[in-house]
């Protein structure tokens, strides 16, 4: 299982540097990433108006806020959800539950066409993506299955820790363009952006080290 587990890893890590394929794939995690958003919004009171994911792996979420701290929550929950759900999957592999990780990944499919996600790039992932999956869980091959939700579940941890470190630098180097960062420093007018960053990092950091722990200790 170690040794599956780092080879997706390691396939994953290589995977998305590629320029197509690797963006194709490098959604999964922007769809739990936005789907964070979306989530948190409806906990706070707030609404949920749509969800862009876009080719170059970026996504977008517009949303309705009842209160200042329904904005300042939903902004932050995007990283922590994604950060949160690679540590999730692997926890779930680690202990053979490899089912509910499939039931969580059809859900957000699920969900996000049925309900958020409207522009035709994301829709045309989502269909993509969803067809693929399911025709893998039609197939039977147990032994295939697990392979792909290892491989799935390193895509989401490598993405979940390089787009954290992503808003980090840009949060230094451009910290009106730094995204969430950027949308959290407006709000709270006292906490700059690369704090933001720092602070969206560290968590990615930290649900990495508990993901490792969980699987090669």
């Amino acid at each position: 299982m170690k040794m599956q587990i780092l080879i997706g890893l390691v396939l994953a890590l290589l995977l998305t540097q590629l320029p197509i394929a690797g963006k194709y794939f490098a959604i999964l995690n922007t769809m739990i990433h936005e789907s964070g958003h979306s989530l948190m919004a409806l906990l706070t009171g707030g609404e949920v108006r749509r969800i862009s994911l876009l080719p170059n792996t970026s996504g977008t979420t517009m949303t309705g806020h009842s209160s200042w701290i329904s904005h300042v929550l939903t902004s932050m929950a995007g990283y922590v959800f994604a950060s949160f759900f690679s540590f999730l999957f692997f926890y779930l592999i680690v202990k053979g539950q490899y089912k509910w990780m499939i039931y969580i990944l059809l859900a957000f499919l699920a969900i996000n066409l049925i309900f958020w996600v409207r522009n035709v790039y994301g829709l045309f992932w989502i269909v993509t993506f969803g067809a693929g999956f399911i025709w893998l869980l039609r197939s039977g091959n147990q032994t295939l299955i697990q392979y792909v939700l290892i491989f799935l579940a390193s895509l989401v941890f490598v993405e979940a820790l390089t787009s954290a470190f992503e808003i980090m630098w840009v949060s230094f180097v451009s910290p009106l363009q730094a995204g969430d960062a950027a949308n959290l420093a407006r709000a709270t007018k006292f906490i700059p952006s690369p704090i933001w960053g720092i602070a969206f990092f560290a968590q990615a950091l930290y649900f990495a080290w508990l993901t490792l722990r969980r699987v090669f200790l």
